[in-house]
């Protein structure tokens, strides 16, 4: 339930109740569809698996459908409802959360097409550590994003925040590291380019989930953090 929410109360309707948990409900199912496409973007990549890379790509259009029907029940509920103060915060949270989603699924689409490409240019082992590496810390990420949502709570999206930080500063490095070599390789641009694209998704991906616990944050506390320095939001949920 949503009552932990700052600022929300009981409504007097209990199908008002029902239809705000139904549409959350659902954009946790299109979560769940969504980590498992990371998973096996990122697994098709680090194994060569074409199959499954392609397997990956059918999953595009059910994303892109969930997402249409989500909006869509936000907005009846927008239309008929005409919620206020934290019910309103949790309609535009699940809203502002469903386009990330689709987002970080268009990345997995990403990466699935790079493990094709990389695939058929023969093996390449250049920045699968890196890869395999930064791929566990986004996986993280999107989870504990969409847990915080699940549970109502700032403090472990906060901590989705803090990781994304720490996420920059492995991308930036491996990428210095990665065209340094295709510089010093020439033969390797190709598979280094395809290499860097999939690392880049994967970047992404975890500004994606940044932007979810932002979200998070925005629902729970009312607090607007996007822009704002890690230091300052972690001042403000102290205060």
């Amino acid at each position: 339930m949503i009552s932990n929410i700052e600022g929300h109360g009981h409504h007097i309707s209990k199908q008002f109740n029902l239809e705000l948990e139904e549409i959350k409900n659902n954009m946790l199912e299109m979560g769940g569809v969504i980590e498992r496409q990371i998973a096996d973007a990122m697994k098709s990549l680090l194994e060569g698996d074409t199959g499954l890379a392609a397997q990956v790509l059918t999953v595009e259009d059910r994303i892109d459908s969930m997402e249409v029907n989500i909006d869509e029940e936000c907005s009846l509920i927008l239309a008929r409802r005409h919620p206020a103060a934290s019910d309103l915060r949790l309609v535009l949270a699940i809203i502002k959360t469903v386009r990330d989603l689709e987002r970080v699924g268009d990345e997995s689409a990403k990466i699935a097409r790079m493990a094709i490409k990389l695939s058929e240019e023969g093996e390449f082992s250049q920045g699968l550590v890196e890869f395999r590496h930064l791929a566990d810390s986004v996986t993280r990420m999107v989870s504990g994003s969409l847990d915080a949502f699940a549970r109502y709570d700032a403090e472990a999206a906060l901590e989705v925040v803090r990781d994304d930080v720490a996420v920059d500063k492995v991308y930036a490095s491996v990428m210095r590291s990665l065209i340094t070599y295709m510089m010093e390789d020439p033969r390797s641009i190709s598979r280094v380019l395809n290499m860097l694209w999939a690392l880049r998704a994967l970047e992404r991906i975890g500004d994606h989930a940044k932007n979810v616990a932002e979200h998070v944050i925005y629902l729970v506390k009312g607090m607007d953090v996007r822009h704002e320095k890690l230091a300052d939001v972690e001042e403000q949920l102290e205060d």
